[in-house]
This record gives structure tokens, C-alpha cells and sequence, in this order.
């Protein structure tokens, strides 16, 4: 696929990967809609990028309303005559231990990165089957292995990944791809916003972030992945790839491995 005036949708557009996704996009062409819960951030970005006003269309959404995701796509139908591209990046994470995480907390997580998820593909869909589009899931290394003090994240990505890979084989026939791109440690606002045992917002990150895979990078690894229709792709060679990898045949080493490193961190934010 030629990403040049392809509508696309970006969910979670007001900051980090999803930001970066939107600039990205219309930067090498795309028509884009801009969806977050955030109106004057994602107006903000549209006026950077898109001065004209042509090539974006801000649509607030909140991706836990049903409704909303349906008006978001129907709005986007309504400006651009199409939807090409859905990439569900909206998302929320957390740092606390099972014990003492107030269950609303993982309520939460699921409503936005599942639910979200599964709203916003189900309004998207009848367009995108017509137009033999393309499905984007961010997950994360979350969702392929079970992170300590990540247990609403952990299963919320596994459920998203879940949901995405059974749409694929459901839908094998008919034209339409799912790309499931799961990024490691990213430096993004969401690090800043995970919530805690509380539901209350970690406000800084005890990691490095100037370590981290951009948010720059991720989006330009999503846009070559649509252009490609490529079907799953982990970034990150030793927290992403090789972690994964060892998952399968040595999972008791990763385990222990994921236990050590995700309990020096948690530590460290006590």
C-alpha cells in the first residue's frame, strides 16, 4: 500500500506514539483523523502539520464510549468518503502489585486498551472491509509476556493482541490486514500517566527514558509496517525480540528474568 491519500485513523493522537503516528502519516501524505480525549492538543497538532486544514480532521474521543467511536468513524466517512487505515494506539498504563490494586484500576486498563480497541474496530470495520484496509493494534512486549506490577496492562494487551489475531484468521478472505506492532520501552507520555494501585497518575518514570526507542521510531515502523502488510511485528532487539523469543522455549528463565528487572524498578519508585 502507497500510504499517499489513504484515511487514516489514529486513536490516542494527542501525545507520544500516537502523536508522532499522525505527524508521521501526514507528513508522507495521508489524509489522517485525529482522535484522543484531549480537543485543544490534538487542534494543536492538526495546525502544525496540517495548516491548510485539508489533510486532518479533529474528531475528540473517548475510545470507552461506544458511541463516540461510532461518530469518530462516521465522522471521518463523512469529511474523507472512506476510512483506509484504522491504528488503534489509545492507551493507558500502571505500576502497582496485584495485592494492593484497587480492581477499578484494572477495570480501567481494559476499558481503554481492550474495549477501546473493540469499539473503535467495530464502527471502522464495514468501511474497512470495502476499502480491503488495514487494522493496527500497538500492543507491547506486555502482551506477550506477563510483566510483574503490569497485571491490568499485561492482560489488556494480551486481550487486545487476542481480539486482533482472531479478526485476522475470521476475515482471511476478504481483503482486509491486521498488523499487530508491539513496541518496547518507548519514551511517551503514557509512562508519565501510568496509574497507580490508587488509580492515581505515577507522574514521573524511574526509568531512562533517554534509552528508550522514540516515539518518532515506533511511528515510522507503523507506517512502513502498513505499507508492507506485514501481519506482527516486536521491536526492540533484546527487551522485544529476544525476550519473546526466549519466552517460547525457555519461559521459567524469563520469568525470572522479568522478576528481577520489573522488581528493581518498582522498587526504586517506593
Amino acid at each position: 500500500m502507497d500510504i499517499k491519500d489513504k484515511v487514516v485513523i489514529v486513536t490516542g493522537a494527542s501525545s507520544g506514539i500516537g502523536r508522532a503516528c499522525a505527524l508521521d502519516l501526514v507528513k508522507h501524505g495521508a489524509l489522517v483523523t485525529l482522535a484522543s480525549r484531549s480537543e485543544q492538543a490534538l487542534c494543536d497538532i492538526a495546525d502544525e502539520v496540517d495548516p491548510s486544514g485539508r489533510r486532518t480532521l479533529v474528531v475528540p474521543t473517548d475510545v470507552t464510549d461506544v458511541d463516540q467511536c461510532r461518530r469518530m468513524v462516521e465522522e471521518t466517512v463523512a469529511y474523507f468518503g472512506r476510512v483506509d487505515v484504522l491504528v488503534n494506539n489509545a492507551g493507558i498504563s500502571m505500576r502497582a502489585s496485584f495485592s494492593e490494586l484497587d480492581l477499578d484500576v484494572m477495570h480501567k486498563l481494559m476499558d481503554v486498551n481492550f474495549w477501546g480497541t473493540v469499539y473503535s474496530t467495530k464502527a471502522a470495520l464495514p468501511y474497512l472491509l470495502k476499502s480491503k484496509g488495514t487494522i493496527v493494534g500497538v500492543t507491547s512486549v506486555a502482551g506477550y509476556l506477563g510483566l510483574p506490577w503490569r497485571t491490568g496492562y499485561s492482560a489488556s494487551k494480551y486481550a487486545m493482541r487476542g481480539f486482533l489475531d482472531t479478526i485476522r484468521t475470521e476475515y482471511l478472505h476478504s481483503g482486509l490486514k491486521v498488523f499487530v506492532i508491539a513496541p518496547g520501552f518507548t519514551a511517551s507520555n503514557i509512562r508519565y500517566k501510568a496509574l497507580t494501585a490508587d488509580g492515581s497518575e505515577q507522574g514521573e518514570s524511574p526509568r531512562n527514558e533517554g534509552k528508550m526507542m522514540s516515539a518518532e521510531k515506533v511511528a515510522c515502523e507503523i507506517r512502513k509496517g502498513i505499507c508492507r502488510g506485514t501481519r506482527e511485528k516486536v521491536l526492540t532487539l533484546i527487551e522485544g525480540k529476544l525476550a519473546v523469543f526466549l519466552n517460547k522455549w525457555c519461559p521459567s528463565l524469563v520469568d525470572r528474568l522479568a522478576n528481577s528487572k520489573m522488581r528493581k524498578e518498582f522498587e526504586q519508585k517506593q
